[in-house]
């Protein structure tokens, strides 16, 4: 008996346990994403099975799925800063210094720190050829309500080390440390840092353990989370060591501006589509400022949204009445955006 070969959907669904937090996860995301299907001409489209034509708009479906990341001022900023610090960092025996990245949600804050996670394994590899046993980055997010072995716990499943019932937090560090060691982790990305608060006897004690870890791994650890400035995170003793260590880089949404329109456009000509009318994206782009408040996370989400309703609905193209339907986060669909200063086209 014979079975049909999964769609590239059934393969996404496959894959949907190999995330950032695990090792496998991220040497995925560092050899990118697949290449993107080819837009068929029409007369090809239409000489297409049933079945070929399912596989052909599933391909471009996973395509628009995909979150995509765009190069922006912030994004390469953050990765200045990031390597800047990993040079100061490559002779200090202690007290090395870090960076905190911190915005609002959708402002790239993810997406900043793993790129400049991506950036430093990718120069890693091309120093260390045919070095399979090298881990140059480590990425976790800090649980909810965290505790410190949970968060012990985080390091661990990253580097694919067991952690048993049994196991006490000595066990769990000592293993931690050992692997990033001989790995040499160089860069430790934390995210989700704003669920540590350090008014609470937990979250003092998870901010100890991070700080124990940065002790014994030679590497920068890199944090980011929501509002940093104003969290709880940098309350007391304990806090006041974190912002005598850690530089701060603050997200913001865009603004209304050639940024803006580049980020528009370069979207936009990732879409495959059979009648989208190149450039009637760009066309909207202060339609689009105004709706998502200049947030790069609810542009992403409107803009993919849409076209993958183009597909699922035949018209394939966008317009505004498509963006329209797509509903957004509650941050994005709130506020009045601030004025701007370009005038109306």
């Amino acid at each position: 008996m014979t079975t049909s070969p999964p769609t590239v959907l059934q393969e996404a669904d496959a894959d949907a346990n190999r995330q950032l937090t695990t090792l496998e996860g991220w040497r995925r995301f560092i050899d990118g994403p697949p290449k993107p299907p080819v837009l068929l001409a029409p007369g090809d489209l239409r000489r297409l099975s049933p079945d070929e034509r399912v596989r052909y708009d599933d391909s471009r479906l996973d395509h628009h799925a995909r979150l995509r990341v765009v190069s922006t001022s912030f994004v390469e900023k953050t990765v200045i800063c990031g390597r800047r610090l990993v040079l100061l960092n490559r002779h200090t025996i202690s007290a090395r210094r870090g960076l905190i990245v911190s915005g609002l949600p959708g402002t790239g804050k993810t997406s900043a720190i793993t790129q400049l996670g991506r950036s430093h394994e990718l120069l890693d590899r091309a120093r260390h050829p045919n070095v399979p046993d090298r881990i140059p980055v480590l990425y976790i997010t800090v649980p909810p309500a965290a505790t410190p072995r949970m968060v012990a716990a985080e390091f661990a499943r990253f580097l694919g080390l067991p952690v048993r019932a049994r196991s006490n937090m000595t066990d769990i560090i000592e293993a931690v440390v050992g692997v990033c060691t001989d790995t040499r982790v160089g860069l430790v990305l934390v995210d989700e840092i704003h669920n540590i608060s350090q008014t609470t006897r937990s979250g003092a004690e998870v901010s100890d353990t991070l700080k124990y870890f940065s002790e014994r791994i030679p590497a920068t650890f890199i944090y980011a989370g929501i509002d940093i400035e104003n969290s709880e995170l940098l309350a007391g003793v304990r806090g006041a060591q974190i912002a005598g260590r850690f530089t701060l880089v603050p997200t913001r949404p865009f603004p209304y501006g050639d940024e803006w329109k580049g980020l528009v456009a370069t979207m936009e000509q990732t879409l495959l589509l059979h009648d989208h009318p190149p450039g009637s994206l760009v066309k909207l782009d202060r339609y689009l400022y105004n709706r998502t408040v200049g947030m790069i996370g609810a542009l992403s989400h409107a803009i993919r949204g849409a076209a993958i309703d183009a597909i699922l609905s035949g018209t394939e193209r966008i317009t505004e009445g498509m963006l329209r339907a797509i509903p957004l986060d509650h941050a994005a669909e709130t506020p009045t955006p601030p004025p701007t200063k370009a005038g109306r086209r």
